[in-house]
């Protein structure tokens, strides 16, 4: 399985992969972090990813997450269908918990497949 750190902005990406190594101490991206993450832990609680995406619009963070979680969020309503309904939930429930372990970390990680739909919508 590929694991990728990316983030919402393609052309910021070369500019994160540059500076992976160092430590976020004062920076635009740490204070986005540290004013957001409490809201942002909410975008992989189901129905709730919708507060910081109505609430933090301008957070770079809040909507990269929130994002993910819509995603995750539609999936919920195909648990319900018998066998593939119980691998589902596996999924969502592990990347659900992932995701919110990125949120805790301040990581912008695109989730696998989840990443690639939720860079797709334009809010």
């Amino acid at each position: 399985m590929l694991f990728i750190e990316t983030s919402p902005d393609p052309a910021h990406y070369n500019h994160q992969q540059e500076h992976a190594g160092e430590e976020r101490k004062g920076s635009q991206k740490d204070q986005d972090f540290e004013e957001n993450k409490a809201i942002t832990i909410l975008s992989y609680l189901g129905i709730l990813c919708l507060v910081p995406l109505l609430l933090k619009k301008d957070s770079r963070f809040a909507k990269f997450h929130a994002k993910q979680g819509l995603i995750l969020t539609i999936g919920w309503f195909f648990v319900g269908f018998p066998f593939i309904g119980w691998i589902l939930w596996a999924v969502l429930t592990i990347f659900s918990l992932w995701g919110i372990v990125n949120v805790l970390n301040g990581k912008y990680v695109a989730l696998p497949v989840i990443g690639d739909l939720a860079a797709k919508i334009n809010i």
